[in-house]
């Protein structure tokens, strides 16, 4: 993977963060209410499985 593939993944992940705050802003604050609210536990079983799950789908469209 070179440096320019990484940063597209950056800019990509840029769009899709700014998605739904610019398509539903009372989803999203409603949506970050909950987070605020989750217990850290919650929130970092949810984001170990974020990372594996992107993590196998990044080898997944790397071997297709």
């Amino acid at each position: 993977m070179e440096f320019r593939d990484l940063l597209a993944a950056i800019c990509l992940l840029a769009v899709f963060e700014g998605l739904l705050p610019l398509v539903a802003p009372q989803a999203w604050k409603q949506a970050i209410a909950r987070l605020l609210a989750a217990p850290e536990s919650r929130l970092r079983v949810g984001g170990g499985l974020m990372v594996v799950l992107g993590l196998l789908a990044l080898q997944w469209v790397r071997m297709t």
